[in-house]
Order: structure tokens, then C-alpha cells, then sequence
């Protein structure tokens, strides 16, 4: 199982944490969601559960919830900035299909 940052991502959420002046990470999970089923969640992480799987890319943690592994294993996660739009994006080799607007995703 593997979750990868780029750096990109990695700058912004050592900026997100340190603003928020604690947490360990970013946590990455799913949710069922959408017409398509589900979406993700991403949230800051404090401390460490029991079932959660960590993964390290440029100094930085993304925790994952093992029962969420499934969804994201080979993920990607970046950050980019395109117009005057910036947010997170998620290179997920598992998507089989999205629905129109984007918010939710399915799998195979």
C-alpha cells in the first residue's frame, strides 16, 4: 500500500499546520458520497489512531484510516494553483469514473 505527496503539497500543508500551530499531518480518508459514491476527506490529524497507516513524503505525515486503504492505494496527492483557484488534488489510479461536477468518484 503507498500514498505519495508531491512537494507542492507537501509546502502547503507544513503551511497549514504550522498556521494552525499543532498536528502531526494531514489526514486522508473517504466517505460515501455523491451520485458516483464516494469523496474524500481531508482533515488535520493530532494524534495517531490504532487502525490508522502512515505514510512520509518530504517531511511531511498523511495518515490514512487502513479501512480506507482500498480507495486510495497509489494515490497522489498535490497542490496546485491554477488562476486565481488553489486547492488539493488527488491522482488516484483507482478511479474508475467521476460524476459531472467532480465531487465524488467510484472504483473498480
Amino acid at each position: 500500500m503507498s500514498v505519495s505527496l508531491t512537494e507542492s503539497a507537501a509546502r502547503q500543508i507544513k503551511k497549514q499546520l504550522e498556521k494552525r500551530g499543532k498536528g502531526i499531518g494531514l489526514k486522508l480518508g473517504v466517505r460515501k458520497s455523491g451520485c458516483s459514491g464516494y469523496a474524500y476527506t481531508l482533515d488535520y490529524a493530532d494524534l495517531l489512531a490504532e487502525n490508522d497507516a502512515v505514510f512520509e513524503g518530504f517531511g511531511v505525515k498523511v495518515i490514512v484510516p487502513k479501512s480506507d486503504l482500498e480507495f486510495v492505494d497509489g494515490i497522489e496527492l498535490d497542490y496546485r494553483r491554477e488562476g486565481i483557484n488553489e486547492a488539493f488534488k488527488f491522482n488516484n489510479p483507482n478511479v474508475k469514473g467521476t460524476c459531472g461536477c467532480g465531487e465524488s468518484f467510484s472504483v473498480g
